[in-house]
């Protein structure tokens, strides 16, 4: 083995020239990450895979814990998408395995393990979803249960000798939980050596993680050297805003955006988003240039309205999960709802009792929590009735067709008897 590394240090370490096709290259894969390491590693990485014509493995890593994606997923995918662009390949990994233990990564309570059926149901989404931003036909899909299930007792005790407890502790949750007394299982300790394992058993040159997942995947460097390996770079994406502005994108926050959502529903959201906050959406999720977001900001700067911008980025995001013409649409749709119109895909509804009183009807057609929610929002003149704002919260509606409208996104038609 000693041989082995020592070649392969030898041949990493042998500096060749950056071509101005490398520095691009490098360039793109820089643009909206938090971290690169090592970067003159990956640089000799890309100048050696452009001589040899032999592409780079790049590994993503990701466990089915949930079955749905949001924006936030996809920035990390993005970063994937751009650099299966420059010719490299790309290995969706789905740790199929790996869920089983649960990630430890951030927490400051054990993570409860999903069951092989809720994996195996989470999982055949999951590169459907990712499909949308990758291209499927040139994506390398891999299970580590392929490599960890074969291991065995025996393989499983041979790999930790490769690490120490010491080490381990050095991540920041682990240090914490120790110190608040907070319980640390053992098998928490094997998730990111299983992590790093997969590095060993793709070879592979890149890994990608975000900025929470930087322990496992320097964890995966230090494997590779004791198995022989040259070691792979590390690349981590910083964790995006949500509608907030402020916390990262999630559904429990309610601040999201999912990319199965409607098109309609992914334009306005994004619309909502602040002119500040519209720049870090365009460098973490657009796939323009660098040069063409530049050139971009450079025009607001100049006068030309945020909104045109941030209208481009909205049709961008909605084509790429939907279609052009689901795009040009949602931007019709928006331009008629922010007129106060009424957009053409409203939801239906029947309900009975006429007369009916506004507070209850917006209950019963699900715009408003509680009959005290509706008539909060009455008051506050965000209650409409085609078109029209209610002012009267004891108003009663008989029998009838009409459109209720909550706010500048709850639209529902209501057909009410009596």
């Amino acid at each position: 083995m000693t041989s082995s590394v020592s070649s392969k240090t030898a041949a990493a370490s042998a500096s060749l020239p950056l071509t101005d096709t490398v520095l691009e290259a490098l360039a793109v894969t820089k643009r909206g990450v938090d971290e690169l390491l090592i970067e003159a590693e990956f640089a000799q990485k890309l100048a050696r895979s452009e001589q040899s014509g032999k592409p780079l493995r790049i590994k993503l890593g990701l466990d089915p814990t949930a079955p749905d994606l949001h924006l936030g997923h996809t920035v990390v995918l993005n970063k994937m998408r751009q650099l299966q662009n420059l010719g490299h390949q790309v290995i969706f990994l789905i740790g199929d395995f790996t869920s089983m233990i649960g990630d430890p990564s951030g927490r400051n309570i054990t993570r409860p393990p999903l069951t092989r059926e809720q994996i195996e149901l989470n999982a055949m989404t999951y590169f459907k979803q990712a499909s949308l931003v990758l291209d499927a036909e040139r994506t390398e899909i891999r299970y580590n249960s392929e490599w960890s299930d074969p291991l065995g007792a025996r393989g499983m005790i041979e790999l930790s000798s490769h690490y120490t407890v010491a080490r381990m502790m050095e991540r920041d949750d682990f240090t914490k939980r120790y110190k608040s007394g907070t319980p640390i299982s053992v098998h928490e300790f094997l998730y990111p050596l299983m992590q790093g394992y997969d590095s060993v058993a793709l070879k592979a040159d890149l890994e990608l993680g975000g900025t929470d997942q930087k322990f496992n995947l320097l964890v995966g460097r230090e494997l590779q050297k004791d198995y022989g390996q040259e070691q792979q770079c590390i690349l981590t994406m910083p964790l995006l805003e949500g509608l907030d502005g402020v916390d990262k994108m999630s559904k429990s926050k309610n601040n999201y955006i999912g990319i199965t959502e409607p098109g309609n529903t992914m334009f306005a959201k994004l619309m909502s988003i602040s002119d500040v906050m519209m720049w870090r959406y365009f460098e973490l999720l657009s796939f323009r240039s660098i040069a063409d977001v530049a050139s971009l900001k450079a025009a607001v700067d100049a006068g030309l309205n945020p909104r045109d911008a941030k209208v481009a980025l909205a049709q961008e995001i909605v084509a790429r999960f939907h279609s052009a013409t689901a795009a040009d649409e949602a931007l019709a749709d928006f331009v008629n709802r922010s007129k106060g119109g009424i957009p053409d895909d409203v939801a239906e509804v029947a309900l009975a009792g006429a007369p009916l009183g506004i507070p209850h009807l917006l209950k019963q057609a699900g715009l408003c929590a509680s009959a005290s929610e509706a008539m909060r929002m009455v008051d506050q003149g965000g209650v409409r009735i085609d078109g029209a704002v209610v002012s009267d919260k004891a108003l009663k509606l008989d029998a009838g067709v009409f459109v209720l409208q909550v706010g500048k996104r709850k639209f529902v038609r209501v057909t009410l008897s009596a």
